[in-house]
């Protein structure tokens, strides 16, 4: 059994389990930055704030996925949402590819419409369901009732990346990040980004992310939380959390080169169970 996403999850690696992560790109007109183990994000989100220049996101090639398929007969893949990146495409034209070749595998393509931490809850659950020894089609039902009891939430201090390549509007990016205002916001039902409100200062912007959770309905189900060089935010996140919930299994982590690239510095995503 294998499991596979791309590199938006934000994690390296999955303990007792066969885990592959497929990179995407980060380009400008004089660099690429490939999301890999090579990938120094300081130094890319250095090199981003100092460049006027257009920069733009490349979703993995059909090769790149069919090489992180081996030769496995039964592989899960978890892609970020389609409304933001082609990887979901891209990884079904894979699967159908490798198919042709392996006609007795079993290759399931999730397309999750999140990203990020809440993309990780959704990772563990397939080992969660194989440790428990269900079989190929019970764990692809299973799955599919579970993401809709995950959600995606998210501080971010800036927008000029998201607005830059098409995702929200230029007028909204602008309002972000001038007199320490952050945007709060969720992964929509549809896969796309959901503006919730603005906010200034980050005991307003801890507050306020706490409510939209608690207003989804979380009762202390898992948590993951992603940053991008922030981690005392994550941290004062997590204590907050733990204020109404102590035994809550939280998990805080800094984000990948993808998700550092739209969120930029000083956000944080949160993926938890409601």
């Amino acid at each position: 059994m294998l499991i596979v996403s791309d590199s938006s999850c934000d994690i390296w690696s999955l303990q007792d389990t066969d885990f592959h992560t497929v990179p995407l790109d980060i380009n400008t007109d004089e660099r690429q930055f490939t999301d890999d183990q090579t990938l120094d994000v300081h130094e890319m989100l250095d090199y981003l704030s100092k460049y006027k220049g257009r920069s733009y996101t490349a979703c993995p090639s059909v090769d790149r996925w069919i090489e992180a398929f081996g030769e496995e007969q039964e592989i899960y893949v978890v892609v970020l949402t389609s409304k933001l990146s082609g990887a979901y495409n891209s990884a079904e034209c894979a699967r159908e590819l490798y198919l042709e070749k392996h006609p007795n595998a079993k290759v399931k393509v999730f397309d999750i419409l999140t990203t990020a931490a809440e993309q990780v809850l959704i990772i563990e659950k397939i080992k969660e369901l194989k440790d428990k020894g269900l079989d190929f089609e019970d764990v692809v039902e299973q799955i599919t009732e579970y993401v809709k009891t995950t959600h995606l939430f998210f501080a971010f201090e800036s927008l000029h990346n998201f607005a830059q390549n098409g995702r929200v509007s230029k007028i909204l990016a602008q309002t972000i990040g001038v007199l320490g205002i952050s945007i709060i916001g969720a992964a929509s039902e549809e896969g796309d980004i959901k503006p919730l409100g603005k906010c200034r200062g980050k005991k307003n912007v801890i507050e306020n992310l706490f409510s939209q959770m608690k207003e989804e309905g979380y009762k202390g189900g898992k948590v993951k939380i992603s940053h991008i060089e922030n981690e005392q935010l994550a941290e004062k996140f997590a204590d907050k959390i733990r204020e109404s919930y102590p035994d809550a299994d939280i998990q805080i982590y800094p984000s990948r080169g993808l998700v550092a690239y739209y969120g930029e510095r000083g956000g944080i995503l949160i993926g938890c169970e409601c």
